[in-house]
């Protein structure tokens, strides 16, 4: 007969398997990755879909917008499902998951970190399997509606809500762009610099005189409205043009560098919200129950951009307590989100809008509150103190977090908000669990090297800035993973401060006048950078329901730059060899160019790339203020020494692997030649 303590052990996982609601898992395909690399382990690819449940009564649920105006099965739950894929190590694993939160439903951590294949077929598809080495269970999990389709997205398949007598709900949607090139015709939804981000809302009623259309030069200049006889929800089919509730035709054609913004009526929600509850549930199921796919113990998620934004505000949403108010995860990675969150649960949610200089402007992006600790609102004083991680705290399911930035973010995603004050005007203590790293010098993402101009949506002034990130991820996901596991401490963080003058206000930045590089214009720093808003969309909008479109922007909460060194190089973050011992000035801004419209105005993702001239008869025929190469090295054995001494520092702090040393060893090689000849 079994013991009294083991039937309630028994009971206990049996309560908690049921509560992890996943439903079932229909796998599509399995394939088998064998071992043939040393210290690789067997591994299986799993493609699959995840049908859930959650009860709209349960408390953990009741964030979720519109969740009771959903369909519900007998049992009184909403269902849904998502796609996932799956590489698990059939031995040898080390009982941890590292979840990827697809980007646009796109998946990229894996090439990004291994330089392999994002969907291996086979270990030749592995790169340097350094994340399957270590035998971490690798997933990514579908958790936005609006994914475009595409071979190897990953899609949430969210149902509908509608008003308790069964009809529909309708709304104000609002799209906005910034063209790079003429065009007469152009789909509804999120433009981005490689196309579209997400297939957003047909238009409900095409002839409604609530659908507007306006131009403007700036995002918070005045909207000019184009006559409604000028435009209409039109698209070519055949050389003929045919009514569509999907695209955009403006007469005359849309020009580029005008901000165009169409107010229009839509219906028909998807609760989008359920993206959040899709992640949580399915790494508590890992976890705790005992038909999981790929049992683990813990369970670390890495978000990128979008992605980054959308874990803060999984945090801070409080669905980092599953339905039994376990704690769902244990690390939380969210790269290059800078201060923002996002359009990820609220009525007519738009999850690939993000906030560019030109497009994308004052969505629920970035708004209070920025930092992880409670702070005072200086636009709403009598809300009390509020901080990212206060319902976290509340439940006792405080992740591991890295906040991780590129120069890009501080320009770009107001970064600077998240260790500041709100009014700017002193830094903010970070809480013990939160570690905030800003890599200096780097762009929003990478960039091969030698880097070159990009044309049409990547048109720039200069060069984009060509620094990878990847060492820093590999050491990062280390770093998680000890400090998870045994209390391992990770490197301290290392960002600019107001205290010590690295971070400034804008007008004070001291950059030099340098010259535009081969020819182009000079590297003059933006008029602007990105700042957080108060924004009203309407009575019930902090309760989810965005009724006026577009918003009243109402508070301005000042975001500061790093202050930079007499190269013009970022101080006050984590420094690569090449910004340490440089061959070049790499920022985290990039301008438009005049053939693209609004010229000096910062173009979205992009940093710059001005390498130093090689003499100083050059130096002095460009009349840059940056000394030569031949004045700051001797020869190559010189710059090599200083860019080792410099790596050398990186890998005893811990914010690069000593494994990956000689890697950056021969990217030294490849710059000093690219750059010197």
């Amino acid at each position: 007969m079994l013991s009294r303590s083991i039937v309630l052990l028994i009971l206990a996982v049996l309560a908690t398997a049921a509560q992890a609601r996943v439903v079932s898992v229909e796998v599509l395909s399995r394939t088998a990755i064998p071992s043939t690399a040393q210290g690789v382990p067997a591994y299986e690819k799993i493609e699959a879909r995840v049908h859930f449940a959650v009860n709209p009564a349960n408390e953990n649920n009741q964030a979720i917008v519109d969740l009771t105006k959903a369909a519900r099965n007998a049992q009184g739950e909403v269902e849904f499902s998502a796609d996932l894929f799956l590489l698990k190590p059939t031995a040898m694993g080390n009982g941890t998951m590292l979840l990827e939160i697809p980007n646009r439903g796109g998946k990229g951590i894996l090439s990004l970190v291994d330089g392999g294949k994002a969907d291996p077929a086979s270990d030749s598809d592995l790169g340097d399997a350094w994340l399957l080495r270590k035998g971490f269970t690798f997933a990514s999990l579908g958790w936005q509606w609006d994914v475009v389709d595409a071979p190897g997205n990953l899609h949430l398949y969210a149902p509908v809500a509608y008003n308790p007598d069964g009809k529909h709900i309708s709304g104000l949607l609002r799209d906005d762009f910034t063209l790079t090139e003429e065009a007469t015709e152009v789909p509804l939804g999120h433009i981005t610099g490689s196309g579209l981000g997400g297939t957003e809302y047909a238009v409900a009623r095409p002839e409604d005189p609530s659908n507007v259309l306006t131009v403007r030069d700036t995002p918070h200049g005045a909207r000019h409205v184009i006559s409604r006889s000028q435009w209409s929800f039109a698209h070519t089919v055949d050389g003929k043009f045919a009514p569509s509730d999907r695209f955009l035709r403006l007469n005359s054609g849309f020009v580029p560098g005008k901000i165009y913004e169409l107010v229009y009526v839509v219906q028909d929600p998807v609760i989008a919200g359920l993206g959040f509850a899709a992640v949580r549930d399915f790494v508590a199921w890992e976890k705790h129950s005992p038909d999981a796919i790929a049992p683990v113990k813990f369970a670390y998620a890495a978000g990128i951009s979008q992605c980054g934004r959308f874990l803060r505000d999984f945090i801070y949403q409080g669905f980092n307590a599953d339905e039994s108010g376990h704690m769902a995860l244990d690390g939380v990675l969210a790269h290059v989100g800078g201060a923002g969150r996002g359009s990820f649960n609220y009525r007519f949610a738009q999850p690939s809008r993000d906030a560019q200089p030109m497009s994308s402007i004052d969505w629920p992006t970035d708004i209070f509150p920025f930092t992880d600790l409670p702070e005072t609102d200086p636009a709403n004083p009598q809300n009390g103190k509020l901080g990212l991680l206060d319902a976290a705290r509340e439940e006792h399911v405080v992740p591991k977090i890295f906040l991780s930035h590129t120069s890009y973010e501080y320009w770009g995603r107001a970064a600077a908000l998240i260790h500041t004050t709100a009014d700017g005007r002193a830094d903010m203590p970070i809480s013990p669990n939160v570690r905030i790293y800003f890599y200096s010098g780097l762009q929003h993402f990478s960039v091969a090297f030698p880097p070159t101009m990009g044309s049409h949506n990547w048109a720039s002034q200069q060069l984009p800035s060509p620094l990878p990130i990847k060492w820093f991820w590999r050491a990062m996901i280390a770093n998680m993973d000890a400090w998870v596991r045994d209390g391992t401490g990770p490197p301290a963080s290392r960002y600019p401060k107001i205290t010590d003058g690295t971070l400034v206000p804008l007008e004070k930045l001291a950059f030099p006048r340098i010259p535009g590089d081969k020819g182009h214009e000079s590297l003059k720093p933006p008029s602007s950078n990105s700042h957080g808003w108060e924004l009203d969309f309407g009575t019930n909008w902090r309760a989810g329901i965005l009724s006026q479109q577009p918003p009243t922007v109402e508070f301005d909460y000042p975001a500061l730059v790093p202050q930079v060194d007499k190269d013009g190089n970022d101080l006050g973050g984590v420094r690569l060899p090449e910004i340490a011992a440089p061959l070049a000035t790499y920022t985290g801004w990039n301008l438009r160019t005049a053939a693209m419209g609004a010229p000096g105005e910062r173009l979205a993702f992009l940093g710059s790339f001005v390498p130093l001239h090689r003499t100083e008869a050059d130096v002095a025929s460009a009349q840059d203020p940056r000394p030569a190469i031949e004045t700051r090295y001797k020869d190559y054995a010189d710059y090599r020494a200083q860019f080792q001494r410099a790596l050398d520092g990186l890998v005893r702090d811990r914010y690069i692997l000593a494994e990956d040393s000689a890697r950056l060893m021969e990217r030294c090689q490849q710059e000093w030649d690219w750059v010197t000849h």
